[in-house]
């Protein structure tokens, strides 16, 4: 059995102050017509940005003075309709038969503050999983968020997925152990305006040999569109650079015959965790006073 399947990475408009429920309904429908969309050039998966229903901008949310940063008072936002558009999301991808992985605030238990969060819907539309932001900036720290504990790792047609948020992309080590874990693609979903956060996409790409896709907000389109990348760090799909929504969209499949992915999957991937594993071991010289001399020629 073929495993691949055609991944569409959304480049969705996010909006940025959660209080207002006529947002957070326009975020909804935008995010339901790119479903939409993707399911129109056979798409299996989509994946959305951070905070794809809404991300609150740091001010905003503030218990404090305005243009003061405080705890974040969450009794604004009206959950009923965050709910329902998230339940809409899910109704669609069940009805196109769509896999769907959406950025969105997931509230905890009061007092306790939500999860920055990405929910994994299956094409059932089903919530089958959710990845809980690990590390979070000293404001989101401070002020928004409760830090989440655990990778998340969910298999779809055969092909391994992990997940990272934004501020995550700066911590290799979450991308090392995703490679440990054996997963063939990880999707990072970002709410920042920052190229080099891509470029670390881009490099995660070549160091651990798997495939990356990067989700971005429509506003911050113009720096770093929506982009797919293969393993060895090719780009293969990416938004155009114009800040406006749409979709970037590639083939993850794993059996491809491409020359420059086999030798990044099949051989060059293999072979680093040879290396890893001690390889060298057996093969290092002690004792030679030609080696162990460091201050001649």
């Amino acid at each position: 059995m073929r495993r691949a399947l055609r991944l569409a990475v959304a480049q969705s408009t996010v909006p940025e102050d959660p209080t207002d429920s006529e947002n957070l309904r326009a975020s909804g429908e935008e995010i339901r017509q790119l479903l939409r969309e993707a399911s129109a050039v056979g798409a299996r998966m989509v994946q959305f940005p951070e905070g794809a229903l809404t991300y609150p901008g740091k001010h905003v949310m503030s218990s404090g003075a305005p243009g003061t940063l405080a705890a974040a008072d969450w009794n604004r936002i009206d959950w009923d309709v965050m709910r329902a558009q998230a339940q809409a999301v899910a109704d669609l991808a069940g009805e196109l038969g769509l896999w769907v992985v959406l950025g969105s605030i997931h509230p905890l238990t009061p007092p306790h503050r939500p999860h920055n969060s990405l929910y994994v819907i299956s094409d059932k539309g089903t919530l089958i999983a959710r990845y809980d932001k690990r590390y979070l900036s000293h404001t989101e720290l401070s002020y928004l968020y409760t830090p989440g504990t655990a990778p998340l790792v969910f298999t779809v047609d055969g092909i391994r997925f992990g997940t990272a948020l934004c501020i995550e992309a700066n911590f290799p080590e979450l991308f090392a152990q995703y490679e440990q874990m054996d997963v063939d693609c990880v999707l990072i979903s970002v709410m920042v305006d920052d190229a080099a956060r891509a470029v670390l996409a881009q490099a995660y790409a070549t160091l651990y040999n798997y495939w990356v896709s990067y989700s971005v907000p429509a506003q911050f389109g113009a720096t770093a569109p929506a982009t797919v990348i293969a393993p060895g760090g090719h780009r293969l799909a990416r938004c155009s650079a114009d800040s406006q929504p749409g979709l970037a969209i590639a083939d993850i499949d794993l059996d491809t015959q491409d020359a420059g992915i086999d030798i990044a999957l099949r051989r060059a991937r293999p072979w680093r965790r040879t290396a890893r594993a001690g390889l060298y071991e057996s093969h290092i010289v002690t004792g030679d006073p030609r080696s162990d001399t460091r201050t001649s020629f």
